[in-house]
């Protein structure tokens, strides 16, 4: 029989083809089978029916059997295979010898049953001649016993099967007896998914896996961090914005999620019996191929490029838009600078110039990054060679990879370049300043004068190659102040005191003859001057330059003869120890303190007592005209010679009106005063916040530790601010002489509120007598006898010595004497605004409070007529009408457009005055709710700009124009909602969204920032003053932030610890605070990078004493260590090292000896005292 039917002519055995030639008659044999045997075929299939009708009845059999045909027909195969077999057996002998043994025994014994069938098959082809029959029967005896012995048979073959199928291997495996169990090869392998059986009854029967190795594996491998290198790589890229793709106009579609429906598990079929298989699987089971398989891989493999895809494609279409650009516009500054910082997005994400498929492992090193950016900003060079900002940005970067003197020459070319820019001076002055290596304060002093020098040759045409830029002579003043303050952290505040002294004499008393001469020849007149041993500003007898030159030229002076009624000079109470029981670091820190705060003015020959240049014990407290001499500069703007008459005054501790060059000053912020508000918290509405708070005044240099010792100065510098106060009167008249009696007014309020705050009785009645002295005289002068601004300064200093009778005589005389100008008068309105916050004050609750005299001061303001005092009530008809008045004089205002500059400055007071008479008005007649909203409303109007133009500067009345009347508005609305969460019971969220709000737009105001932590500290969870500090840090460059939000989470760690180590029993903490060391730890980190922070010394001192408050002694040490890294200038930073290592003296001092800081008292000094 053929093999296959449809060719049974071509291929019969035994047969020729008719018609058919030899070749093709080759082709087809391998369609014949000549092993093959009908007979035996039926034979085999008789005797395997009866073998299937006798199962039932015996012992069931299972396995499958193969065929006769089939060994037959695998005859040729198996001689193939034979002979490859040894060929390759061959090859394994050469390479494996030692395995050659085992080899062979197991080719002996596997090969043993097809030789037997290939010899029988052999045999049969032999003896063809025989009878068929006995042949046929002889084989199939033959094939029968074999399928016995091998008990195989084919389950198809077995028609009538019920019984359960199994294989019995009788076989005995002699390795059982040796080993405890099966070899784990002959073991089936299997993942189990879950702890359950199936077949088995849940309530009665339970299987316990042994599954230790499994648990052993699972415990060592971790749930990966999200700081792990794969969660950071996923979570650096960007994600891809899902959409519909069948409605991309809708924008609000989502994407429909289809359900599938699950099938019934009543459909139950042959291949899927329990109906638990899905259709999928049963198609499978089926023996069919799923129509969907073929496209699936594709699909999947879509799914998960196309994320990779689309962020490659992203990077490169904005690596592509920053070349065109650069490319198409290489003028464009801001494009290079931004496609420079585009390197950081850029190696943060995947490679996009990785090749697809291919996964880049890629370091993300900083080098890398910083290379890449030098050759863009040094391609934007060569395009724009004359551009500083990109050479800042260039130098900037240089600072990763060179040594400092590399560093400097770069600097010193482009300074060279540039030398008429100003804020380019700037960065180099500060650079230098905080170079620790190269760092001494002589060095830095004449830099700083042959800046000054060279700006003044700028300004004057000097300097012919370099024209001047535009602000120059303001940034010369900031220098100069830079210069004063940086003197002043070195310990050399004889030189600072001198700078200022010897810059206006040069500013104000110039002579007339040499005003039409530069800079460098003035100052070559002034020497003589500054050398003659004349008294100077601030020193008794001072005349100034031009007298002198005056007096010169007619012949010298007129000695007179002292004073006689001076008082004895005070006894040096630091040439003796009162205590030498106490450590020696303890005694030279009380001795540097004491000589810092009393020899801060320099050292003049007395020409009475005879005195000469060599009686001076201490020659650092000599200041010599060439240290001072470079840093002359002329101002002729009237505003800049104002600028620093106040800001001499703020250097000597007088708070003034206004904060000067607050961008520049973040490096002289030493003083850990900022987060004081003892008053403010008491007192709410009239809170008195004096600017440059953070600035250690001259004479001052405190330990964190120790605080402020004394308040003001000692007596010879009180004199020396009273004579410079009097020498500027001279200079002023009219409105600026009120603002200089003000200023000096407001220095002895500051110091009877320090002195509440000490909570010394004593020394407030001693300074309180002082102060009232002094303002009786200045209320004397005849130009002061109608200023209200010092009746005003005057009642409150007694209200705040606590004599509120004799205040409210105060404020009831001025008001009477002040006329009828009502709410258009802004000194009025300041007046009564004041006098309304002090009474209202008083007040316990917000009842009959319609009727008190705060609302009375308000009302007779809004009448404009004469003021009558207190009688004990108000008519209703009064507060009517008052409503009115305010209403439409605030309506005015806010639609009024000013005409000049100076107009705008005082529209702006009167209109904050204004604003809270009203607001205040409204909340002690109606309640806060209307008083809010008179405060949002002017807020609205002051933030949205006008239709209305002004001529002069083109700015919008808007938020541009009225920067500081908002800004002074929403202090007075916080301070407001926080006086009337004080006295009544009111939600804290309004007064969180105005200090928000506020802190959002004026992220650099100290009093805002104080209020909120005031009201977050009494919060129990810190996660909303988190986010939100964390929100502004980002936003802004300003320092205050990070100042506060350390200050904020010091403050929680102290609450936390105050109750944990509370002496009453069982503690259950109810604030969920753990880790705080580290939050603080790593903010005080964060905000040491950021740019104005690095070179903070405050920053550093608290950042110090949190280390060293933890009793990180060696932490501390390295901390101290990397501040002198950025802050090398600030003595304060070694007198708080001295505190917290006072093993480490001696060293401390030798190295502020080398960097040239002032050491008033040496060790060699110390020692001498001792042995006394």
């Amino acid at each position: 029989m053929a093999l296959f039917p449809a060719f049974a002519s071509a291929a019969e055995p035994g047969e020729p083809p008719t018609g058919s030639s030899e070749g093709s008659r080759k082709e087809l044999d391998w369609l014949s089978n000549p092993s093959f045997s009908t007979e035996d075929a039926l034979l085999l299939h008789q005797r395997a029916t009866e073998v299937a009708n006798l199962i039932p009845e015996k012992s069931p059999l299972i396995s499958r059997t193969t065929s006769k045909s089939e060994l037959s027909g695998e005859s040729d195969t198996d001689e193939s295979l034979k002979q490859s077999s040894k060929k390759r057996k061959k090859k394994k002998k050469k390479h494996h010898n030692y395995k050659k043994t085992k080899k062979k025994t197991k080719g002996d014994s596997s090969s043993s049953e097809s030789d037997r069938d290939t010899k029988h098959i052999k045999d049969k082809a032999e003896g063809s001649g025989r009878n068929h029959e006995k042949e046929g029967a002889a084989n199939l005896d033959k094939k029968t016993s074999n399928l016995t012995s091998n008990c195989f048979v084919w389950l198809d073959d077995i028609q009538a099967f019920t019984a359960e199928t199994f294989r019995i291997d009788k076989k005995p495996d002699p390795a059982n007896w040796a080993y405890k169990s099966l070899y784990r090869g002959d073991i089936a392998r299997y993942k189990r998914r879950g702890e359950s059986c199936l077949g088995i009854d849940a309530k009665k029967q339970c299987i316990t896996w042994d599954s230790s190795a499994t648990k052993r594996k699972q415990l060592q491998r971790r749930p990966e961090r999200y700081f792990t290198k794969n969660n950071v790589k996923m979570l650096n890229t960007d994600g891809i914005p899902v959409c519909n793709k069948s409605s991309p106009s809708d924008p609000t579609a989502f994407i429909p999620v289809f359900q599938m429906e699950p099938d019934d598990p009543s459909d139950t079929t042959d291949m899927n019996p329990l109906g638990i298989y899905d259709p999928s699987t049963t198609v499978w089971l089926q023996g069919k191929g799923c129509k969907s398989t073929d496209h699936e891989p594709v699909n999947m493999q879509q799914t998960i490029q196309e994320p990779g895809i689309n962020i490659n494609s992203i990077l490169m279409t904005k690596v592509e838009e920053h070349n065109k650009k650069v490319r198409e516009n290489p003028r464009d500054i801001n494009a290079w600078l931004e496609f420079v910082s585009f390197q950081d997005e850029l190696m943060r994400g995947p490679s996009p110039y990785a090749s697809k498929g291919e996964h880049e492992v890629r370091r993300k090193s900083l080098k890398l990054i910083l290379e890449k950016k030098l050759a863009i900003l040094e391609r934007a060079i060569e395009s724009n060679p004359s551009n500083v900002d990109l050479k800042l940005a260039r130098l900037k970067l240089c600072t990763e990879f060179w040594e400092p003197p590399a560093l400097i020459k770069e600097w010193q070319k482009l300074i060279f370049l540039h030398p008429n820019n100003p804020e380019l001076w700037k960065k180099y002055l500060l650079f230098c300043q905080s170079q620790f290596t190269t760092f001494s304060v002589s060095k830095i002093n004449s830099l700083y004068g042959k800046c000054l020098t060279t700006l003044a040759a700028v300004q004057d045409g000097s300097m012919v190659s370099h024209p001047l830029l535009p602000g120059t002579e303001e940034a010369m003043l900031a220098i100069f102040i830079q210069q004063c303050h940086f003197l002043r952290q070195a310990g050399h505040s004889e030189k600072a005191v001198s700078l200022f002294q010897a810059l206006i004499d040069f500013t104000f008393f110039k002579p007339d003859s040499v005003k039409d001469l530069p800079t460098r020849g003035q100052v070559e007149f002034f020497e003589p001057f500054w050398d003659s041993g004349e008294p100077r500003i601030g020193e008794k007898g001072a005349r100034g330059w031009k007298a002198w030159m005056h007096q010169q030229e007619k012949g010298g002076w007129i000695a007179l003869k002292p004073d006689d009624d001076d008082d004895d000079e005070e006894i040096d109470e630091d040439q003796e120890i009162k205590d030498k029981s106490l450590p020696k670091w303890h005694i030279w820190l009380d001795f540097e303190y004491s000589r810092e705060a009393r020899h801060w003015l320099p050292w003049r020959p007395d020409k009475t007592k005879k005195e000469t240049e060599e009686d001076c014990e201490d020659p650092e407290r000599q200041v010599l005209f060439d240290d001072l001499g470079p840093s002359l500069i002329h101002l002729s703007n009237p505003d800049l010679q104002r600028q620093l008459l106040y800001s001499f005054l703020q250097f000597l501790g007088v708070p003034c009106t206004s904060k000067l060059f607050p961008s520049n000053l973040y490096f002289a912020m030493d003083e850990n005063n900022i987060f004081e508000s003892v008053l403010s918290d008491e007192k709410p509405l009239t809170s008195v916040s004096f600017p440059l708070s953070g600035f250690n005044s001259i004479g001052h240099m405190d330990t964190m530790l120790r605080g402020r010792h004394h308040i003001g100065h000692y007596k010879e510098g009180e004199e020396f601010i009273q004579n410079v106060f009097h020498v500027l009167f001279l200079l002023f008249s009219g409105k600026e002489k009120s603002n200089l009696s003000i200023c000096w007014l407001q220095y002895e309020i500051s110091k009877v509120v320090q002195c509440l705050e000490a909570k010394n009785k004593k020394k407030v009645k001693a300074q309180g007598r002082k102060s009232k002295k002094l303002a009786k005289n200045l209320l004397k002068e005849p130009d002061n006898r109608n200023h209200l601004s010092l009746w005003k300064l005057y009642a409150y200093l007694e209200w705040l010595l606590g004599n509120i009778d004799d205040a409210r005589k105060v404020f009831d005389t001025a008001l009477c004497t002040a006329g009828t100008g009502g709410c258009k008068s802004p000194q009025l309105c300041s007046l009564s605004l004041l006098y309304a916050q002090l009474e209202a004050e008083l007040l316990e609750s917000t009842e009959g409070a319609v009727i008190s005299r705060a609302v009375h001061v308000l009302t007779k303001l809004a009448e404009s007529g004469p003021y009558v005092p207190y009688s004990g009530q108000v008519l209703s008809v009064n507060v009517l009408k008052a409503r009115k008045t305010y209403e439409h004089a605030l309506q005015d205002y806010l639609s009024k457009t000013p005409v000049s500059d100076q107009d705008q400055v005082s529209d702006a007071n009167q209109l904050v005055n204004l604003v809270g008479c009203y607001a205040l008005f409204q909340y002690l007649t109606v309640g806060i709710d209307a008083a809010v909203l008179i405060y949002a409303q002017t807020s609205e109007k002051l933030e949205a700009p006008g239709p209305q133009k002004c001529e002069n500067t083109g700015d919008s009345f808007g938020i541009q124009n009225f920067p500081t009347a908002l800004e002074a508005i929403t202090l007075l609305h916080t301070n407001l909602l926080r006086f009337h969460m004080k006295i009544s019971v009111y939600p804290l969220n309004p007064l969180r969204e105005a200090l928000t709000e506020a802190l959002k737009r004026y992220p650099s105001n100290q009093s805002l920032w104080r209020s909120y932590i005031h009201i977050q500290r009494k919060s129990h969870s810190a996660s909303k003053a988190r986010r939100f500090f964390d929100g502004v840090t980002r936003s802004t460059n300003s320092l205050e932030p990070w100042l506060f939000a350390i200050q904020a989470e010091q403050l929680r760690k102290k609450l936390t610890e105050n109750v944990q180590r509370a002496d009453v029993g069982e503690i259950h903490s109810t604030i969920p605070e753990t880790g705080l060391t580290n939050r603080i730890v790593a903010l005080f980190e964060h905000a040491v990078q950021s740019e104005n922070g690095t070179h903070c010394p405050l920053l550093w001192r608290m950042y110090l004493n949190f280390l060293a408050s933890l009793g990180k002694k060696e932490k501390s040490k390295g901390l101290f260590y990397k501040a002198l890294q950025n802050c090398p200038w600030a003595k304060v930073l070694y007198m708080d090292a001295v505190e917290y290592f006072p093993d480490d003296l001696q060293e401390t001092l030798d190295l502020m000896t080398e960097k040239e800081l002032r050491v008033r008292v040496p060790v060699e000094e110390l020692d001498l005292l001792l042995e006394v």
